[in-house]
């Protein structure tokens, strides 16, 4: 196994480790209909550090020792009907204890309308309040994967990412080995263009990784000698995805007959990126070699494995059967027996 990193020299980690609050919920507020209750721009600038979200029952009850503030406060049908049932005296008392701590936001699920009180020390503390007439349970799940996403660790990578056959292929090599090209005729051929030049690549999950393009570049490629075009307005809808899953890296990189190169397939490389083992296809590219119909057998190659058959594994397996035999054959002659033993009258 190999780390991208030391195989690979243009590559750039992109981290984002907060967000604004005013981000959250302009991102968020069409996808999980979200509504602004404060004041004005109460709150909008503060921010989000941590991915988790927090459900405050325990410090609305009083125990608040391990009360993890800072992060997204989501309060759903247990927590507001748990204020209702408290004395004006205790809410009054229990709200000022809450708001004591510096929140980022609070989202309050089933459009439950918070009290005046609750309202009028959210916008005094400065603290932005959202409603949603979402469920609790599947709001939290929809923050929870919000959030995930914009913290996950990114890597941007100089290649060309093409969906082949369902397949995200990642070609990489050094800047003018053919990448756009490939990619241009694979498109040309059907497949789908994710992204070109730049790769923003996002761990998602345990051992996925997913990746797209640039807001700024998107589907729009160079080619040496033509200059820019746009695949979607050359193609059409058909020839683009926005992301694709990120599931084999090809190197393209100039013939050298001085270095060995997998003839079989049995030992399969690996590289370690973000965290996560992809198959690695190094593949050697001279003048007059087809790398696009190569890349589509590299991807029907990956979806034969994927489904439990391996071309490689089988033929070795029958030459060691064959070998292990080698008494049926005559003269010795292992490999040379026609596979019809009788041409008949098919001269086709």
């Amino acid at each position: 196994m190999k780390h991208l990193h030391k195989v690979l020299k243009n590559i750039e980690e992109v981290k984002k480790e907060m967000i604004t609050v005013d981000y959250f919920y302009n991102a968020a507020k069409d996808r999980f209909k979200l509504t602004k209750i404060s004041e004005g721009n109460s709150g909008l600038d503060k921010i989000i550090k941590d991915q988790h979200i927090n459900r405050p029952g325990l410090a609305l009850a009083g125990y608040t020792a391990l009360f993890t503030f800072d992060r997204v406060q989501i309060l759903g049908n247990t927590e507001m009907r748990y204020l209702k049932t408290l004395s004006a005296e205790q809410r009054t008392k229990t709200l000022k204890k809450f708001f004591s701590f510096n929140m980022p936001c609070i989202c309050v699920t089933f459009n439950n309308k918070p009290s005046d009180e609750f309202m009028e020390m959210a916008n005094k503390k400065d603290i932005a309040v959202f409603i949603t007439p979402l469920e609790t349970t599947k709001f939290a799940y929809f923050i929870n994967d919000f959030l995930d996403d914009q913290f996950t660790p990114q890597i941007a990578l100089h290649g060309s990412f093409v969906d082949v056959y369902g397949v995200g292929l990642l070609f990489y090599g050094r800047s003018g080995i053919g990448k756009s090209e490939i990619a241009l005729d694979l498109i040309e051929r059907g497949h789908r263009l994710v992204a070109d030049d730049v790769v923003m690549i996002s761990r998602k999950g345990d051992g996925i990784l997913m990746g797209t393009g640039t807001e700024l570049v998107k589907h729009f490629m160079e080619i040496r000698g033509l200059g820019i075009i746009d695949v979607r307005s050359v193609f059409g809808i058909r020839a683009i995805r926005f992301q694709k899953r990120v599931e084999l890296l090809v190197n393209l990189e100039e013939w050298d007959p001085k270095k060995e190169y997998t003839r079989t397939g049995l030992d399969s490389e690996t590289i370690e990126l973000l965290g996560v083992e992809l198959p690695f296809v190094r593949l050697p590219i001279f003048p007059g070699k087809n790398i696009t119909v190569i890349s589509e057998i590299i991807a029907l190659n990956y979806l034969c494995k994927h489904y439990g058959y391996d071309a490689a594994k089988a033929l070795s397996e029958k030459l060691e059967s064959a070998i292990n035999n080698k008494s049926k054959f005559k003269d010795g002659n292992i490999g040379y027996e026609r596979s019809v033993e009788y041409l008949e009258h098919d001269f086709e």
